[in-house]
């Protein structure tokens, strides 16, 4: 019987027109009205589902196991249930239900614990009339010897002051006995399994003697070693009991301790203990709990309608005493009043509950909601009206060719699509939530603040950012109050509703550059009223109408490119329930939509996470999932730039994706180790390989510069890659490439629990984390913990939180600090690390770079971001040449071996080249999947340059090998014309076109030049 009726006291007006109980006359019947009528009917009354019990009611788990006799236990022991157990070698089956005298929501610590044990197998008439034929005997025990009060009138005293009068403490000051036991009774407990209980009432033992039961712990798993200490964790008692049972099985001793002297141990006055030094306990029995998963499917619910009782039991263990008389029919009827409003029988189980072998259940009931992609990417485009969407997983089917531009040439923009998930409290997604089943308002806050930020120098987080000038101000002339017209700000836009779209107040077209109206996007949701957001057309212009000469930081120019925080206010079955925000940043096109980068943004991002202890790295090494993608990328970039075609591409040195390379690569037996260890040992290594561009990927990095004075030269996979990788060289890995299991290419075929994460995982990993000089989509920011809130969600800024002035030049120190630029994020807080305008900086990362009369680079190789700006692509004329198997093979193969600069329509001469760029973007072709050979002669899939907009003629000559070459001395406009004319009559060579000029793109560092 409960120590304070864990519920509620009732509200005012309440219960005022009840009987008040009388505790003198008939206390058993009273006790049943506060807490039957009273205490449980209020909580009825209130709308609790389901309704649990007044006593006891919050709940460790229950557990399975057996109580066993030794077959000599003594003759004199041999009573009731213990016979029964005794002539059963395999013992008596035992589900046990650990609970704290306390209400779910309060902590563990400071609270009484109790135990109910229902034993099966058990046959014989029992006490209680209504349990005729059940075979089942209760024991119920608790974590303390003695009772707070002697006898039933006081119990019934007790709750009536606490109950009815709402007073406990006037009864307590007058009753300093059951103070004192019931501060002793609230006690904190290791574990629910290294307690010792008490039967703290008397029971009969036969015909004339009386007992008390004591079940003392002898043996269990150990604690978890890194366990939240109880302090910090409420429900500590249910995860350890869960942790130990799972590691093995918990272990006690059943005791009986006989009266021995009348006076001493009276049968009604519960607070006096009897003491074990004038009698001490007896062992009778052990119960065993089986190793098991508490939290099977099931099985807590089977215990919380398990109904315990002292008087469901066999007549030789009869209760004793006035409390023991009064459990009987309080017990009962709160029994009986649960069961009834939960639709539960109101009856003994049958046999005992075996450990199910159904699939763990889940929990359905939605309390929160979040949005994905967490990180949504959208792309700029020239077509006035088209669109597509951005890719939803990160092998979704390719678009069939010619989707990406329209009827007129232009190109279509990539657009976003955002869905949200309903989640349970454990934070699993239950469904997605939609205008079929939900309330949802969208809320986007974009803004563009490149030209009010600070100049790209070099990333501001690596050692080599102390080297280069300094990161001044954008814009340095535009001072005071007008620099806030620098920033394009339209404020927030939202929308609801299914098939909304265009429509003026859904677009951000209110925001102006320098009193310039410039339009950064719009909303519009799907007929399902997921958010759907769409960027700018790629508009980027000088204010004073000047050229751009630079790659990252033109002063006077403004793009269309932005970001910013994602909302959503989410009413689900009339309630609003909280939502976690995403955000949206707008990048340039993707100009090969079906590639990735070796290091994608995803295996930047995850790595972090990794490494700070936010997510998991994988306990077993996928040959598919997680060897094979780096290997693929590198031999798929074979597409867009011809040096790693000769490398890594079909019929190369290192064609990884041959059938019989890729088999033995895929193999884990020591045959192939070396091969392993050479393709792993070829992975770049920035401490052992400085600035070489030999080793793989060659792929320029984050200090790119001629001449090379870093490892960061180039770009090396992620730690976590590496480490993955390393695994897979040692053998450490599963071999599952023939074993054909690959997830839906599909989000609407995977599972809803596996939907989020895979929309997370996709609008990252089409986006580059190689060369942050300064980046194509995003940059360095991205590898720093402290920007995201959770794994792959960015941390908001508040709306009325300003951020400081960090002073007319960005130190590396100011950037990085705790409550610097990277902590918390507004709108246009991540592109505005980016180049402005994009368009100068993706006309700028080629592949190659001579250094003026110094050794040359290959050609081809190193290269920026292939993946996303394509350096050398397989024309449309020499794919239809490639596939023709009439024509002869040497044909063909010098046909599929060619390959056109992708830029070779735009002018040579580098100061042209970056301002054609900002108006013909739009018409440069883009790389896309077409069938190959069916011949086996060449690949059965091609990427091939298509949807060029330019006009046929004058066409620049496919064959043409373009040169980028970086002429130190023309950065002195005095030696500039000389220089350049010099360097190109030396540099040219047959076949080949020179753009020469002074990049500053690839001199970062003073005193280069």
């Amino acid at each position: 019987m409960a120590v304070i009726p864990a519920s509620p006291p009732p509200g005012p007006g309440e219960g005022e027109n009840r009987r008040a109980p009388d505790c003198a006359t008939d206390p058993a019947a009273a006790l049943k009205d506060m807490f039957v009528d009273l205490t449980q009917g209020d909580r009825i009354a209130r709308g609790q589902s389901p309704v649990d019990r007044p006593v006891f009611l919050k709940q460790h788990g229950t557990a399975h196991g057996r109580l066993t006799v030794p077959a000599d236990l003594p003759q004199e022991l041999r009573v009731g249930f213990l016979e029964t157990a005794r002539q059963r070698p395999e013992g008596l089956t035992a589900w046990v239900r650990f609970s704290s005298d306390t209400v779910p929501s309060r902590p563990d610590p400071r609270t009484t614990l109790g135990i109910g044990i229902k034993l099966f197998g058990v046959p014989g008439p029992k006490l209680l009339p209504a349990d005729t034929g059940a075979d089942t005997q209760d024991l119920l025990l608790q974590n303390h010897d003695v009772f707070f009060v002697d006898t039933v009138r006081d119990m019934c005293e007790f709750t009536r002051a606490g109950v009815v009068d709402h007073d406990y403490e006037s009864y307590l000051r007058d009753h300093p006995v059951t103070r004192q036991i019931l501060d002793a009774m609230a006690k904190t407990e290791e574990s629910v399994l290294t307690a010792t209980y008490w039967g703290v009432l008397p029971y009969g033992f036969g015909a004339d003697r009386t007992v008390k039961y004591k079940l003392s712990p002898a043996g269990c798993a150990s604690a978890e070693p890194d366990a939240t200490p109880p302090d910090e964790n409420p429900g500590y008692l249910a995860a350890d009991l869960a942790h130990r049972l799972a590691e093995g099985e918990a272990v006690f001793d059943l005791l009986v301790q006989f009266r021995t002297d009348p006076d001493a141990m009276p049968l009604d006055r519960a607070t006096v203990r009897w003491e074990e030094a004038a009698s001490s306990p007896v062992p009778v029995a052990r119960l065993v709990l089986d190793r098991q998963d508490v939290q099977g499917r099931g099985q807590p619910e089977y215990g919380s309608n398990l109904a315990f009782n002292p008087w469901h039991t066999l007549a030789e263990h009869r209760p004793v005493g006035s409390i023991a008389e009064a459990r009987r029919d309080v017990y009962q009827a709160s029994a009986a009043r649960r069961r009834d409003a939960n639709g539960i029988p109101a009856a003994e189980p049958g046999p005992a509950r075996g450990p199910s072998t159904e699939p763990q259940g889940r929990d359905n009931r939605i309390v929160r909601a979040a949005i994905h992609p967490a990180i949504g990417v959208a792309r700029v485009g020239d077509s006035a009206g088209e669109f597509f969407l951005a890719p939803e997983t990160e092998d979704e089917p390719a678009l069939p060719t010619g989707s990406y531009k329209d009827a007129a040439g232009a190109l279509k923009r990539q657009a976003v699509r955002f869905r949200v998930y309903g989640c349970n409290a454990a934070g699993e997604p239950v469904a997605e939530l939609t205008a079929d089943n939900a309330e949802v308002r969208w809320t986007v806050h974009v803004a563009n603040k490149k030209a009010a930020w600070y100049q790209f120098q070099l990333a501001l987080d690596i050692p080599e950012a102390a080297q280069a000038e300094k990161s001044q101000l954008r814009n340095p002339k535009v001072t005071g109050e007008q620099r806030a017209g620098l920033v394009i700000d339209p404020g927030p836009r939202s929308v609801r509703g299914r098939d909304r779209a265009d429509l003026p107040e859904l677009r951000f077209d209110t925001g102006t550059f320098l009193g310039t109206p410039v339009y950064l996007g719009e909303l519009r949701t799907d007929s399902a009223g997921r958010l759907v957001f769409l960027g700018g057309r790629g508009h980027s212009a000088s204010a004073d109408h000047l050229e751009a000469t630079t790659f990252a930081n033109n002063d006077g120019w403004y793009d269309d490119v932005c970001d910013g925080p994602v909302t959503a206010e989410v009413r689900l079955g009339g309630r609003s329930i909280p939502v976690e925000p995403a955000w949206v940043l707008v990048a340039p096109p993707n100009y090969a939509p079906q590639l990735k980068s070796v290091r994608t943004m995803y295996d930047l991002v995850r790595d972090v996470f990794v490494t700070a202890g936010m997510l998991p790295e994988p306990a077993q090494v996928s040959f598919v999932r997680d060897v094979l993608p780096v290997l693929r990328r590198l031999s798929d970039l074979q597409w867009v730039n011809r040096g790693l075609a000769a490398l890594f591409g079909h019929g190369g040195r290192e064609d990884f994706l041959a059938p019989d390379r890729l088999a033995a690569l895929a193999d884990p037996g020591q045959r192939h180790a070396e091969l392993r260890r050479q393709v792993w040992s070829t992975m770049r290594d920035l401490d052992r390989d400085g600035p070489s561009p030999v080793p793989w990927p060659p792929v320029y990095g984050d200090a790119m510069s001629l001449p090379p004075v870093s490892a960061r030269q180039h770009v090396a996979i992620s730690p976590l890659q590496s480490r993955l990788l390393l695994r897979w060289a040692r053998g450490e890995f599963v071999a599952d490439l023939a074993s054909g299991t690959t997830a839906p290419a599909e989000l609407d075929r995977l599972p809803v629990a596996a939907r989020p994460a895979a929309l997370d995982r996709a609008a990252l990993s089409f986006c580059l984390a190689d060369a942050f000089h300064p980046g194509c989509e995003i940059t360095w920011p991205m590898r720093h913990p402290y920007l995201y809130s959770a794994p792959f969600r960015i941390r908001h800024r508040t709306p009325d939180s300003q951020e400081r002035y960090y002073g007319s030049d960005l130190t590396p120190e100011a950037a990085q600090a705790y409550d610097g630029p990277l902590y918390a994020q507004g709108p246009g807080d991540l592109t505005r690390w980016m180049a402005v305008p994009w368009q100068t900086d993706t006309a700028s990362c080629r592949s190659g770079y001579y250094l003026g009369f110094g050794p040359r680079y290959d050609p081809y190789l190193p290269t920026f971001w292939p993946a996303r700006v394509p350096n050398q692509v397989l024309t449309e004329e020499d794919y239809r040449a490639a596939v023709d198997s009439t024509r002869p093979p040497e044909e063909r193969l010098a046909a599929f071996e060619r390959r056109a600069p992708w830029n070779r329509w735009l002018p040579a001469n580098y100061q042209a080249n970056i301002n054609a760029m900002v108006k013909d973007f739009g018409r440069l072709g883009l790389v896309e999947r077409r069938p190959g050979a069916t011949d086996g002669l060449l690949p059965a899939e091609m990427l091939v340059e298509s949807e060029v907009s330019f006009p046929a003629e004058p066409a620049p000559p496919l064959g043409r090998n373009l040169i980028t070459l970086h002429v130190p001395l023309a950065a002195d406009e005095e030696l500039r014309s000389a220089a350049l004319a010099n360097a190109a009559a030396l540099a040219k060579e047959p076949d080949e076109e020179v753009a020469v000029g002074y990049i500053d793109k690839v001199s970062r560092f003073p005193g280069e030049r």
